[in-house]
């Protein structure tokens, strides 16, 4: 006799379990700290948008300290915008954030009005790998606290160009600022710019790289 796939009368099948993550990949980020604790950002789902576990981000912010307030904080890559604005939410005195994907820059504006820091939020789209060759006019009155977290394929497709990005900032960010560079857990720091002086904290699967500008 055939074997039935069906389950047996009066037991319902098991229901599917969802990848560890996958609620928090697909779902809208939340602030996790600070004055606007709890709030959720505007998501578009988007292959090409990976925000940064929540657990991660929230090590990442520890390890930053006090420091982060009264800084400008520079959200590379900013997808949601978490580390821009939780770093708002954290006492930031304003943020820049570049995002090549228009849909999602817009999220990004729709984001800084829901939470009331549009006046603190300075969006702008295109591709942030040219800022290496010009950098916008982020203010120099501040430390900076500056995010490079891009899809981590681009270790690898771009790896040139996003080290050419670090290296712009360490020239122009002013003293006393903090340079943070997110990559997989495969990424070599030695290929960071003056390598030994960043501190290298793995967080599987990812890995944090921090330079302190002097």
């Amino acid at each position: 006799m055939p074997r039935s796939d069906r389950p047996p009368r009066g037991r319902r099948p098991p229901p599917a379990q969802a990848a560890p993550g996958a609620d928090e990949a697909s779902s809208a980020p939340r602030i996790i700290g600070g004055t606007l604790r709890g709030r959720r950002l505007d998501f578009v789902p988007d292959p090409r948008t990976r925000p940064m576990k929540d657990r991660v981000r929230e090590a990442l912010f520890n390890l930053l300290g006090t420091p982060v307030v009264g800084s400008i904080a520079v959200d590379c890559f900013a997808g949601t915008g978490a580390l821009g604005f939780e770093a708002l939410s954290r006492g930031a005195k304003g943020a820049w954030f570049g995002e090549r994907h228009f849909p999602t820059a817009d999220a990004l504006r729709r984001s800084a009005t829901a939470l009331g820091v549009s006046d603190r939020a300075t969006i702008r789209p295109g591709d942030v790998l040219l800022w290496a060759r010009r950098m916008p006019e982020i203010p120099v009155d501040a430390p900076w606290t500056v995010f490079v977290s891009p899809p981590w394929s681009m270790f690898q497709s771009h790896a040139a160009e996003v080290m050419g990005l670090v290296s712009a900032f360490v020239a122009k960010a002013p003293p006393g600022s903090r340079i943070v560079v997110e990559a997989d857990d495969t990424f070599d720091p030695a290929t960071l710019p003056d390598a030994a002086a960043w501190e290298i904290r793995p967080m599987p699967p990812a890995v944090l790289c921090f330079l302190d500008v002097g």
